[in-house]
């Protein structure tokens, strides 16, 4: 065999769990409909979010979303099943909502799994789902950042969870990430890189550097897919979007409730930013072109570290959540490109770039606030690390 072909999907499934009955069938109808026209050999799906707010209700139907994944028709072939699903939320300390999960077609003919306590490899035969508290579980790496990166030290679920295969040969990591969100529009309108983005970017760099440290666990060529969170450049999006239009600040007794409105010269109000609103009179429309791209600036810092192929689809977030409006974002953020699938340096050495896709799951159908993205890619067999 030449190469594998592999299907890497990102997808934070948060709002799932606030609409199970119909957002949760409906993503994986979604999700079955990629893995049937792609037919990969391999597939890992990296979720954030999981069980969604309330973690503690909705534990019960993250075990159904993971039950109806594992016995839908399109995956009765895929015998090696490897599911870590971080529940363990009475601990503030470890706790991240992540979940990683993986299957391996029949037609795969020799693939092992990394134990990262015994540094050895392990056979990957048969189907091992971890629940619950999976921190002693050897052959997942798993850390929340360190608490003072987080927001006035508070914590909440932001961390990484990576898994290490050996795929006919060919040794990779594939790391699942959670980074820090906006908290308010109005701070990330002060300057690029904002106070949000900064965060962002300390967090990445401690775990690749993480990872170049890790004498017991070698560094290796890896896929590093999760929602980064990454926001597009607001102080740049707004300059572009206010050129010829008068500001106006919206004094109320709140702080909370600040707002800025850009008029016309003929008084109507254009763009409205708040907190947590960002609303453009054309919001449905004006965030879809080429243009915006330009402000996607997150990654600038990772240049020549990271590597990502063209992006071609619209932002994943954020999407209205009603069934009725798949395609519709909600006026509360500049849409931007959070959910990612990026690689490391290496990788270009072991991937096969013909026929490769990276784009959207469900473009036209209601995922819940973030639309999936995926990574179609073959890599090349017996490559070592």
């Amino acid at each position: 065999m030449d190469n594998s072909n592999l299907l890497l999907v990102t997808a934070n499934v948060g709002t799932l769990f606030e609409d199970p009955l119909i957002l949760m069938q409906q993503w994986i109808h979604e999700f079955m409909l990629t893995v049937k026209q792609l037919h990969p050999q391999f597939i890992a799906l990296h979720l954030q979010e999981v069980g969604g707010k309330t973690y503690e209700q909705s534990s019960h139907y993250v075990k159904e979303f993971v039950k109806s994944l594992c016995e839908a028709y399109e995956m009765q072939e895929f015998s090696i099943v490897r599911i870590y699903l971080d529940e363990n939320f009475n601990s503030q300390e470890q706790f991240t909502a992540l979940g990683n999960l993986y299957f391996g077609h029949n037609s795969i003919p020799n693939s092992r799994l990394w134990n990262f306590k015994n540094c050895s490899w392990e056979t990957t035969q048969g189907k091992k789902l971890y629940f619950g508290n999976i921190e002693n579980v050897a052959t997942k790496d798993k850390s929340k950042f360190p608490l003072d990166f987080f927001p006035e030290c508070k914590w909440s679920r932001k961390g990484f969870m990576r898994t290490r295969w050996d795929i006919n040969g060919t040794i990779l990591d594939f790391v699942n990430m959670h980074l820090f969100h906006d908290a308010s529009n109005l701070t990330a309108l002060i300057g690029f890189p904002s106070v949000y983005s900064q965060r962002r970017r300390k967090a990445l760099i401690h775990t690749l550097q993480r990872f170049d440290m890790d004498k017991d666990n070698e560094i290796v060529p890896y896929f590093l897919f999760g929602d980064f969170n990454f926001r597009s450049d607001s102080a740049g999006v707004t300059k572009a979007l206010t050129r010829n239009l008068t500001e106006h600040r919206l004094a109320t007794m709140n702080v909370n409730n600040l707002k800025k409105q850009y008029r016309d010269e003929n008084g109507k109000n254009i763009l409205t930013i708040g907190k947590k609103e960002f609303h453009h009179i054309d919001h449905q429309n004006k965030f879809r072109g080429e243009w915006l791209k330009q402000y996607d600036r997150d990654l600038e810092i990772c240049k020549g570290i990271l590597f990502e192929y063209d992006i071609t689809f619209s932002p994943s977030y954020p999407y209205e959540e009603t069934p009725e409006l798949p395609t519709r974002y909600l006026t509360t953020r500049c849409p931007s490109w959070c959910d990612r699938v990026l690689m490391s340096a290496q990788m270009n050495e072991i991937t096969i770039n013909r026929n490769t896709s990276y784009n959207l799951i469900g473009d036209n159908i209601c995922m819940g606030d973030h639309k999936p993205v995926y990574l179609n890619i073959q890599i090349k067999s017996n490559q070592g690390s």
